[in-house]
């Protein structure tokens, strides 16, 4: 079966898709993207997704070419077309084609692309954890924007994979941020821990489902910052993100987070995400 894509407003054959390389994606990595979940052949938190590519398409100045409800409906019939029950649908949005010049082109119109891919859930690192290494967060400020700008992201997941772990953890003179594709939450004492939803950090979806998550478990949260020291000395540690769901951190720089075993809390959270997948 041919792979489709959504190329602007229509689903067509990869094989049919064709980007200019004057596209300021390519260029400038001048565009906003998404990652949805999908199981069950379900798109998962759907509105929330909108919510926040509308956020940074707003604040690149950028036109998206349907509303929240019409788009919706296309990546739906996207995942039917191609028979996918569980993995991610893949959307980027750029500025459009246009002669390179740093400054917004007048009269370029918006290139819109989406494609699926099965993708299995993490259970195997959901039930063992994952190490990590610590780096210096030196990306720009507005990390709250899903831009297509990501070679800081690859560098630092490629630190990972350099230094056999799963993962980096981000901070700021010694206050962590977040992962390289993912949140980071800390518990300790029973409570919740994880940055504010400010400009350093991505507002994840799966952060968000997590926090509510905990509200209705009787988990206390508390969005405040924590330094790489309060992180080493957390009782338990995990991640969470659209792929990686609720992923235990079991090991920081070497040194193991509590006991370095998945604690009884992230074991909790992880049992209400489960109660929350939509079923077919």
């Amino acid at each position: 079966m041919q792979q489709i894509y959504l190329y602007q407003n229509r689903l067509i054959p990869l094989t049919q898709v064709h980007i200019s390389p004057e596209d300021r994606g390519y260029y400038f990595g001048d565009g906003a993207y998404e990652v949805f979940r999908v199981y069950n052949g379900i798109l998962y938190e759907t509105e929330a997704h909108f919510t926040r590519l509308k956020k940074t398409v707003d604040a690149l100045r950028i036109k998206l070419p349907a509303d929240h409800t019409a788009l919706t409906r296309q990546l739906e019939e996207l995942v039917r077309a191609n028979r996918l029950q569980e993995g991610i649908v893949y959307m980027q949005i750029t500025r459009g084609t246009a002669p390179r010049v740093h400054a917004f082109p007048a009269g370029a119109e918006p290139v819109l692309m989406a494609y699926t891919q099965p993708l299995a859930r993490p259970v195997a690192t959901m039930e063992k954890g994952i190490s990590a290494v610590t780096t210096e967060d030196i990306r720009w400020l507005r990390c709250d924007l899903k831009t297509l700008n990501l070679l800081p992201n690859v560098m630092a997941k490629q630190t990972a994979v350099d230094h056999g772990t799963g993962d980096v953890v981000f901070h700021r003179s010694g206050t962590v941020t977040e992962c390289s594709a993912s949140n980071m939450m800390i518990v300790k004492n029973g409570v919740v821990r994880t940055h504010p939803a400010d400009n350093l950090i991505l507002h994840g979806v799966t952060r968000a489902v997590v926090l509510r998550l905990a509200q209705s478990e009787g988990i206390p949260t508390q969005e405040t910052p924590f330094t790489v020291e309060e992180l080493l000395q957390a009782d338990e540690a995990f991640i969470t993100g659209t792929t990686v769901e609720v992923t235990p951190v079991t090991s920081v720089d070497g040194k193991p987070i509590g006991d370095g075993r998945p604690g009884a809390v992230t074991r909790q959270l992880q049992q209400a995400f489960e109660a929350a997948i939509p079923t077919a």
